[in-house]
């Protein structure tokens, strides 16, 4: 090779090549020999070679011109995977970071005049800071990465470990770690009850900006535009931390959301991107913080194992955002964390996919041990992510507009899919698996959720039993599953509740904690095994209960307790083993069956039972199919078309006490007897029309046969 031309453009290259040896000459000249043929060597600029980082910083520089090419062939030594093209700047005096900025010195240590910058299209290396491994911390090489603005993806392509916790406040950002572990052995302690404390939290700043509006007139819910008092203080496409007061003495806010204004509609009102999900009362007040998100920070491909047994201070998860925006998080999955995998507050736009999490380190702390925690969010999308003995795999905390996809948990006793129960509203589960609690973590912060709809669910146990309204279930499957407490109970909140096609092995359980939907509680299409003395429908309920063409099996000894109206359309109760079941409110039976079941009416107040085109037949405990207790109230039965079939001592009814109103015609009765008293067939209130029946081989042992309230007439006796 012949000497170096001794012009400008190659002043410094006996130094660099001092410095390199035989590989930076090896390199050298393959970067100088890859020229064009054609091109003017006089304008080309050439790049030298240098064999590792520490030949690179102890070249002198004094004799290095300016803008000086030199390619590494690696970091701590070539082919390690650190290599790059880095850039010599003359008059640079930035803090020497180990990776992207190299700062000269001599064999003495003394500092050299420049810096050796490292050139790169946008993409992020941790290799190039001499990271090979978890045995080198990444802590100072992540931190410098991601302050390099002109970095906008970070690559990993070996396993880290970190000792602290980050918090960064930059946008535009992929983090892709390729598939590699990373781990946090001897990693700082965390502060008291902070979710946020992650390896990676990325977090929006907050401005000092704030506006608050006392509502003066009530805010339905469904609007998307917002009174402000004046709108002259906000812009179009900005951000704002939304949230309505808390009502009194509690923690209840119907709203907290972080918002984005897309229209000035007049000078007292904006438009934002979310619907109100709750009618708020004149006299509220919504109070708007201006924020500068955190957007477009994507982490992806990521391995992540905590610290075993490690507690709220010891332990470790690796992700966490705060007020962020469009910020998704794609194939990660871990192990032992402690705080949840995926951290987020006040978020919006953003989806969690393809994430797993196993065994965390606590499944009994409060807020321990999730796959992901969604607090104030909005439009979030988990999908296809999978969680082995945790405590949730999903949580909405006041969150809205989301939805939860092909999401599964097994060793699910800890409840998989939950919401916390402040005013979440407008969310959807499709085709997930594992159990599931709605609005479960106490009255203080509201107990109450809206329009929540679950489609092809299976699980072990799903409660949604206090304010949970208009919630909408298909196809949920609830399976008894061996050593597990209340598994295989459906439990439903009676204001706008809709199931249809939904199972559960063990019992279904109706209350109501709340009335406030437009729409009636209505079962369709649906089996339900009950439980032994338990009450299907609590004496909470006041409102409608639909069942339509659904199964209620091993009825023994369960009450419809409430005191609303019932509707069976077409169903088929089967009792067990003679079993009773007691009604309180109004019952009207259309077509179906009473099999094996005493009905009973309470009497606790006026009701009405009404029987049509339906079949009743069994052998009864108490010895009747259908009877009354000893309450106060007045029952009118009302029986049409019924065929009833008794044997031996059964009665078809026994009604002997109170005042009563019977009414059957058309109806067959077969076998068994009848005894309706005449002492409770009072004339005034009480009433009997007994006509047009088929009685076959019926032991009439009281009918009352006279009264100015008795009709007995054009039966047909056999």
């Amino acid at each position: 090779m012949s000497e170096p031309d001794p012009s400008p453009h190659h002043t410094g290259r006996r130094a660099l090549i001092g410095a390199a040896g035989v590989s930076g000459l090896a390199l050298g000249a393959m970067a100088l020999a890859a020229r064009p043929a054609h091109a003017d060597e006089s304008s080309l600029t050439p790049v030298h070679a240098v064999s590792d980082a520490a030949r690179l910083v102890a070249s002198r520089t004094d004799t290095i011109a300016d803008g000086t090419l030199v390619q590494l062939a690696g970091h701590s030594e070539p082919g390690d995977g650190g290599g790059r093209l880095v850039r010599f700047d003359a008059t640079s005096t930035a803090d020497d970071n180990g990776g992207t900025v190299l700062r000269p010195h001599d064999r003495s240590g003394r500092t050299r005049p420049g810096r050796w910058i490292t050139l790169h299209a946008g993409t992020g290396d941790f290799r190039w800071f001499g990271i090979r491994g978890a045995d080198h911390d990444a802590d100072d090489a992540l931190d410098a990465l991601v302050a390099d603005p002109t970095i906008s993806r970070i690559e990993a392509h070996t396993d880290l470990n970190f000792t602290r916790r980050h918090r960064f406040t930059r946008s535009h950002l992929v983090l892709d770690f390729g598939g590699h572990t990373m781990t946090t052995d001897r990693i700082e302690a965390a502060d008291e009850d902070d979710p946020f404390a992650a390896v990676l939290c990325f977090r929006g700043e907050v401005t000092d900006e704030v506006h608050e509006h006392e509502l003066s007139e009530t805010m339905p819910e469904l609007r998307d535009d917002y009174p402000v008092g004046s709108s002259d203080g906000f812009r179009v496409g900005q951000w704002w931390a939304l949230e309505v007061n808390a009502l009194t003495g509690t923690w209840e806010r119907e709203l907290q959301r972080l918002v984005r204004v897309t229209q000035i509609v007049d000078p007292t009102h904006i438009r934002v991107d979310h619907k109100l999900g709750w009618e708020l009362d004149a006299g509220r007040t919504l109070s708007w913080r201006r924020i500068e998100p955190v957007e477009q920070v994507h982490v992806r491909n990521l391995r992540f194992v905590g610290v075993a047994g490690g507690d709220q201070f010891t332990g470790s998860h690796p992700i966490a955002y705060e007020y962020a925006v469009h910020c998704d998080v794609e194939n990660v999955h871990g192990e032992a964390t402690f705080w949840p995998l995926v951290m987020r507050r006040w978020g919006t736009h953003f989806t969690t996919r393809s994430c797993s999490l196993t065994n965390p380190a606590s499944v009994t702390w409060g807020g321990a041990g999730y796959l992901t925690q969604q607090i104030y969010c909005n439009y979030g999308h988990v999908v296809d992510c999978h969680t082995s003995n945790a405590r949730h795999l999903n949580d909405w905390t006041a969150s809205s507009y989301g939805l939860v996809e092909n999401c599964h948990g097994d060793g699910d006793d800890q409840g998989p899919f939950v919401t916390h129960g402040q005013y979440e509203h407008d969310l959807t589960y499709v085709q997930n698996s594992g159990l599931m609690t709605f609005a479960n973590s106490g009255a203080a912060w509201g107990g109450a959720a809206k329009r929540i709809t679950v489609i092809r669910h299976v699980c072990s146990w799903f409660v949604a039993r206090v304010k949970v309204i208009d919630l909408s279930l298909q196809d949920v499957q609830v399976i008894a599953k061996d050593g597990l407490d209340g598994s295989g109970m459906l439990w439903i909140n009676a204001d706008g509740a809709q199931l249809r096609g939904c199972r559960a092995d063990d019992t279904l359980v109706i209350s109501q904690a709340s009335e406030s939907s437009g729409r009636p509680t209505v079962i369709e299409d649906c089996d339900f095994a009950t439980l032994a003395g338990s009450s299907v429908i609590q004496d909470s309920v006041t409102s409608p209960i639909h069942l339509v063409r659904t199964t209620l099996t091993g009825l023994d000894d369960v009450a419809f307790a409430g005191s609303g109206p019932i509707l069976l359309d077409q169903c088929r109760l089967d009792g067990d083993s003679g079993g009773r079941l007691s009604v309180a409110g109004d019952l009207t039976v259309r077509g179906g069956s009473l099999t094996g079941l005493g009905l009973v009416a309470t009497a606790a107040q006026d009701q009405h039972v009404r029987l049509s085109e339906t079949d009743v037949t069994g052998q009864p405990s108490g010895d009747a199919l259908l009877s009354r207790a000893d309450g106060d109230g007045t029952v009118t039965w009302e029986l049409r078309g019924v065929h009833s079939t008794a044997t031996g001592d059964i009665r078809h009814a026994t009604v002997d006490t109170g005042v009563n109103r019977w009414t059957a015609v058309g109806c067959t009765f077969d076998g068994g007897s009848l005894e309706l008293t005449e002492d409770a067939f009072p004339d005034e209130g009480g009433w009997v029309r007994h006509s047009d029946n088929v009685e076959t081989a019926v032991d009439r042992i009281s009918l009352p046969g006279k009264g100015k309230n008795v009709l007995v007439e054009h039966n047909l006796t056999l």
